[in-house]
């Protein structure tokens, strides 16, 4: 007799899961968002980008771009002028995830209250029992 904490449709799940997990963890990342926030509005230079986001150093700037326009979610395009001009601009499938980036903002900002005080009464009842 096999024992097993997942049932077989569990099991096929989390290997059909797999894909999604990759994905995910590449746009859920702190940076890829906030430049999929970022450039939301149109064609947005590297400059403006970096301006904008708080915290990102350059060469994580570099990356991030870099990744997300070759998973397909950042179109870049250089202008040949003196100095050269970079625009970086949402694909239509990272416009697809702007707006469920903005559904999960959205869910976060109406439940944070109700986090914070599940977090709060846990560490309570953890101090409790620790005690």
């Amino acid at each position: 007799m096999q024992t097993s904490t997942l049932s077989d449709r569990t099991a096929d799940i989390v290997v059909q899961a797999c894909p999604v997990r990759e994905v995910l963890d590449r746009v859920a990342g702190k940076w890829s968002i906030m430049v999929i926030i970022a450039a939301a509005d149109g064609p947005v230079r590297f400059t403006e980008l970096e301006r904008s986001i708080d915290g990102i150093s350059r060469r994580m700037l570099t990356l991030t771009l870099r990744n997300l326009e070759r998973d397909g979610l950042l179109h870049r395009t250089v202008y040949p002028v003196v100095p050269p001009r970079v625009d970086y601009e949402l694909t239509p499938i990272a416009r697809e995830l702007h707006e469920s980036l903005l559904s999960l903002t959205g869910w976060a900002q109406r439940h944070r209250a109700t986090i914070s005080a599940a977090r709060t009464a846990y560490d309570s009842r953890r101090l409790a029992d620790a005690g």
